[in-house]
């Protein structure tokens, strides 16, 4: 056992911005998946929805390590090596489509027939109605649970570290080998999740309030 250092403290730190990174690629690559399967499960084409159906029930179905596994053990079947980053931001994305898909697939359907068909009375196609009417009020419908789900996505980055890929709970891991202080290393690691994760809660709250207020007037 030795004492921690600054150098210790200021590595552990650093790979912070891993997990930020990590966890905004896998929500930007999650969104466009995301918003493909929402468009797809309110289509009006069977086939289209029961795609999105399939999706959405193999990776909701199955636990997210499994899916980063196959993925970074996946590219050795054709003879390709993913890397461990490469494999983890895939992964995290191609799950986080299944959710978001489904998050957004129900405020889309929250929004009142009603004003879809007046739309349509007044001569409006698909894509005016979608993006005139549909998505602004679906907009004040997704965004808690869509941050709430940000919130598990940048605490799911952690599974990375099975991969080898060094983020927050990697270096933790690294820096514990290194120190044998697991109770403070990963203490200290906790507490940066939080700081991390806390400010999106109450962000989600604010936004979600001042978006019921702007819908109220």
């Amino acid at each position: 056992m030795r004492t921690l250092t600054f150098t210790d403290i200021e590595f552990l730190v650093w790979a912070v911005r891993w997990t930020l990174l990590l966890s905004a690629l896998a929500f930007g690559g999650g969104a466009v998946v995301g918003i493909t399967i929402a468009f797809m499960r309110t289509a009006q084409h069977r086939l289209q929805r029961y795609l999105a159906i399939a999706y959405i029930r193999l990776f909701q179905g199955t636990p997210l390590l499994l899916q980063l596994f196959l993925v970074f053990f996946g590219g050795d079947m054709i003879g390709v090596a993913v890397d461990p980053w490469i494999a983890a931001m895939l992964g995290l994305s191609l799950n986080a489509g299944a959710f978001l898909g489904e998050i957004w697939r129900g405020a889309i359907q929250g929004v009142p027939k009603g004003q879809i068909e007046a739309a349509r009375s007044l001569g409006l196609h698909y894509v005016p109605i979608m993006f005139r009417v549909v998505l602004p009020q679906a907009l004040r419908l997704a965004v808690a649970p869509t941050v709430g789900f940000l919130v598990n996505l940048v605490k799911s980055t952690s599974l990375a570290s099975i991969l080898g890929f060094v983020e927050l709970i990697r270096a933790g891991q690294l820096l514990n080998n290194a120190t044998f202080r697991p109770f403070l290393i990963f203490g200290t690691v906790a507490l940066i999740y939080f700081v991390i994760c806390w400010p999106l809660t109450i962000a989600s709250r604010r936004l979600e309030k001042r978006l019921a207020q702007a819908y109220r007037r």
